[in-house]
């Protein structure tokens, strides 16, 4: 009995487990929306933005750090290096962690009161410094399970997480916050921190069986990790900085055009409602962009240029047809997905407007993780931080104008903008030559079926979403087929995956 590929297996593991989980997640917020109203999301969204500045800066790059250095040990054939690598992984996090937490413990009050406009954040904001430390630990371990192909272990924690996280929210908003929305994002804010505990806590114990056995005391490769790390952590502190900078002036901003209320509302229709269901698909995607990391990082520690490129190609065939499928799907299903989730049409118009970028988003995710095993980190947050500031510039000029009409705009220049820069960075360094006649194809032919399916009759629940969706999809696929996007194949590509045959060449 042959074995199957081991990097598709795990794929489809995390894929399968992550869809679940973005299931669950995005029910919740649905849950949470109808609870504490657009208004209460808009606030939460801001706690969670200066959260996730926090673990960014506290963690330092030391994620992805642990990730490339524990690849590039096995894959240079001396797995028992990955003890001295944890071991100063873990006191790198440390040392940042506990900083940032001070930090923020002491900046809370000011955060709430200058760019929230809430004083009730200043406890979720403390909460989350007193569990920093410990969540960018989390970061260190579930950066060497990804390259250690641990996929179980992590689904298993990632599985135990979500859950605690969902219980103890659960519990407090029933039995403590009410209505009131400065509890209801403390109470979220600690669920978060509970489940951050337990994670850490299984993949501690799991840790010990994983690791190859240990010999001698190697020293912690601490130049190594600060030549990889602390680039890394600046730029992608630069990136996550500005970003929290965009968040924060959005509703402010916008506010001189619609008022504090109307603004937050906005934001949170956008941030909280719009968004989790736009990027739901992408956690089939994502899944194989966290496993391209580790699989670049070992081909190119073994010199394996052919398989480097054979992969580059692949995931960008891959993604951008995948985009373009879930895309075209939302797109269809826009209108009856608002009303369906959120009772609001506003919501399905949205999701309509931003469907169009979904194939950039989703490629250029792939691109990134493809550039990161390739070594081209620092590159990739330098074009990341420069758009991230373009977006805060056109942002501030923009929104007191043009409303969320000028936050569309600024959102669709910056993207683009990052997705060609990295593309490029990709090309280069992999040295592949991707062509334009099959990707100009597959999309015009996925234009066609998706703004077909707008022709069909309007309906109302799930099937208003499912047979729009369904439709362009059918549609779609025939068109590749006839246009030439699709061949036999690929199917015989996709089966060589599951035989374990998988081929050096296909037609590009």
């Amino acid at each position: 009995m042959r074995k199957g590929n081991p990097m598709f297996y795990g794929a489809v593991l995390l894929m399968l487990a992550n869809l679940l989980l973005r299931l669950v997640s995005m029910s919740f917020q649905v849950y949470l929306s109808a609870r504490i109203g657009a208004a209460g999301i808009g606030l939460l969204q801001l706690i969670l933005t200066v959260s996730a500045l926090s673990f960014t800066v506290g963690s330092a790059g030391v994620r992805t750090c642990a990730m490339y250095l524990s690849a590039e040990e096995r894959g240079r054939g001396r797995p028992e290096g990955i003890h001295a690598v944890l071991s100063g992984c873990f006191r790198y996090s440390l040392l940042f962690g506990c900083a940032v937490s001070v930090c923020l413990w002491q900046c809370a009050p000011w955060l709430a009161r200058e760019w929230m406009g809430n004083m009730a954040a200043v406890a979720a904001l403390r909460l989350t410094a007193l569990f920093l430390p410990l969540r960018c630990l989390n970061g260190v371990l579930t950066g060497y399970f990804t390259a250690a192909g641990r996929i179980r272990d992590l689904v298993a924690a990632e599985f135990a997480e979500q859950g605690c996280a969902m219980a103890v929210t659960f519990l407090l908003l029933t039995g403590w916050a009410g209505a009131d929305t400065g509890r209801a994002c403390t109470a979220v804010t600690a669920g978060n921190c509970a489940a951050v505990v337990l994670s850490l806590l299984i993949l501690m114990c799991l840790r010990h069986r994983s690791l190859p056995p240990r010999r001698g005391d190697r020293r912690p490769p601490y130049g190594r990790i600060l030549r990889i790390a602390l680039p890394l952590g600046l730029t992608d502190t630069l990136r996550s900085g500005l970003n929290t900078a965009e968040n924060l002036i959005i509703p402010r901003r916008l506010a001189l055009l619609t008022g504090a209320a109307g603004a937050m509302a906005a934001y949170g229709t956008i941030q909280g409602m719009v968004f989790p269901v736009l990027m739901f698909p992408s956690a089939i995607l994502f899944s194989l962009a966290e496993l391209l990391v580790p699989e670049f990082s070992r081909c190119a520690a073994a010199g394996s240029r052919q398989r480097v490129q054979y992969l580059a190609r692949q995931g960008l065939r891959v993604s951008l047809l995948f985009g373009l499928a879930a895309g075209g799907v939302i797109y269809a299903g826009a209108g009856a997905l608002g009303e369906l989730l959120y009772g609001d049409p506003a919501v399905g118009v949205h999701l309509r407007q931003y469907a169009v970028f979904v194939p950039m988003l989703y490629t250029d995710a792939i691109v990134d993780a493809m550039c990161k095993g390739l070594g081209q980190q620092s590159a990739n947050a330098r074009y990341n931080a420069f758009t991230s500031f373009l977006d805060v510039v056109l942002l501030w000029v923009l929104l007191p104008k043009r409303g969320l009409g000028g936050y569309y705009a600024a959102f669709a220049v910056s993207h683009l903008v990052n997705f060609a820069l990295s593309l490029r960075r990709l090309v280069l360094s992999a040295g592949i030559r991707p062509g334009l006649g099959t990707p100009l194809r597959a999309a015009l032919c996925a234009a066609a079926a998706a703004l077909g399916s707008t022709l069909l009759p309007a309906r109302a629940g799930i099937m208003g979403a499912v047979l729009p969706g369904g439709c362009c999809l059918g549609a779609m696929v025939l068109l590749w087929r006839l246009a030439g996007v699709v061949s036999g194949q690929d199917v015989r590509w996709m089966c060589s995956l599951v035989g374990g045959r998988l081929s050096g060449k296909r037609r590009r």
